[in-house]
């Protein structure tokens, strides 16, 4: 169907491809170029983040935070089920385990009131994950972590210009991880970024980002060559990559303004339906500034959240359903440890549906969403 509306769709918003052109023409692309300070600097500067390390994507960026970590066989991390696969890799890859914990039933994001009673002698770290851009509680996170000696990292992936009581996603945890995956709302394709927030692991971080090597410290001099000292692997992102992300960085405060008004326009279109309890939108705390990441909905069931998609489908309109738990997984249930029966977890989604929602989402687009949702709760009677 040519006016297909899909569930995401890349965009150039301003000198992506100049930059790109120009990032070529000074000839380093491999990595750690201009365009690589510039976003690095860019967050450090707006967000108020000690250092930042860019990386070829949120899910490397996770893989520096274990290792920083220090995890081993035996540790335990205490994370969300409701998350994206990379969240507990991570972890495994360090040979410790995912500690599933539920969520909370409002704000899908790690219910904060669960997270003590699953801490035991070999938890190491608590890992929230801000779904949708929204903030986890992350005085109560900080506090528990603090009274138990663990570290805590932020997966921020969707929490970019985000922030939870004033302080921005990424910089409240020990460690924070950002991506800029083209399905996020600051986009070069493939790509990410590390918050270190403890300035005591900088040193460490920047020798595991360039293959476990003191490269750093050669190229500033401190030292007369560079060889193996620790773990590490190759987590620095292309110049390219840098180069389209910074363009798009010029321009964040218009991308996050846009992303509001498609999710206001949502937030709207639907609050009768949500009166009606027919279903139920996304909701906010007021202590929270979100991304305006994502948009959905909750149905009443399994099956309501299937026949609505598939009705959108029938209409050329692409939504989407979201994580399937990892504690389901056959992964998750190999290598994590469930703790609780995480009922909401399992129940919310089953019945999520994500609407389309990109830069470029026009509002007659949006408007066929919005008509076509709309339709299939007409024509399906309450009950």
């Amino acid at each position: 169907m040519s006016d297909a509306i899909p569930f995401n769709k890349p965009f150039i918003v301003g000198n992506e491809l100049t930059y790109i052109e120009r990032a070529v023409r000074l000839g380093n692309i491999a990595g750690d170029g201009e365009y690589t300070a510039k976003c690095a600097a860019f967050f450090e500067q707006q967000y108020g983040i000690p250092r930042i390390l860019m990386t070829p994507s949120a899910t490397a960026a996770l893989e520096m935070a274990a290792i920083l970590c220090d995890l081993g066989p035996g540790d335990e991390v205490i994370m969300p089920s409701f998350t994206f696969v990379s969240t507990a890799s991570a972890v495994v890859r360090c040979d410790a385990t995912p500690v599933f914990v539920d969520i909370a039933s409002d704000t899908l994001n790690l219910d904060a009131e669960r997270i003590e009673s699953a801490i035991t002698s070999r938890t190491k770290a608590i890992w929230p994950v801000h779904y949708g851009g929204v903030a986890c509680q992350m005085d109560t996170i900080m506090e528990i972590a603090r009274r138990h000696d663990l570290l805590v990292v932020e997966d921020a992936a969707q929490g970019v210009g985000a922030s939870y009581r004033d302080q921005p996603l990424g910089s409240i945890g020990d460690l924070g991880a950002y991506s800029f995956h083209e399905t996020k709302n600051i986009i070069c394709g493939e790509g990410g970024a590390l918050c270190i927030n403890r300035p005591d692991l900088i040193a460490r971080a920047e020798i595991i980002r360039d293959k476990g090597t003191n490269r750093k410290e050669f190229f500033r001099g401190s030292v007369d060559k560079y060889s193996w000292v620790d773990i590490g692997s190759s987590y620095v992102p292309n110049e390219i990559s840098c180069a389209f992300l910074y363009a798009q960085l010029e321009q964040i405060n218009r991308i996050h303004q846009r992303r509001q008004e498609i999710y206001e326009r949502y937030w709207q279109a639907f609050a009768d339906l949500e009166a009606d309890q027919r279903l139920r939108r996304p909701w906010i705390p007021s202590d929270c500034q979100s991304s305006s990441h994502m948009f959905y909905l909750l149905l009443p069931d399994n099956a309501s959240r299937e026949a609505l998609r598939q009705h959108l489908v029938d209409q050329g309109i692409r939504a989407v359903i979201h994580y399937v738990p990892l504690h389901s997984s056959k992964m998750g249930q190999q290598v994590g440890r469930p703790h609780g029966d995480l009922y909401h977890t399992t129940d919310l989604s089953d019945r999520l549906l994500r609407l389309p929602m990109y830069f470029e989402l026009s509002h007659a687009q949006q408007d066929r969403v919005i008509d076509a949702t709309r339709d299939f709760f007409e024509s399906s009677p309450p009950g």
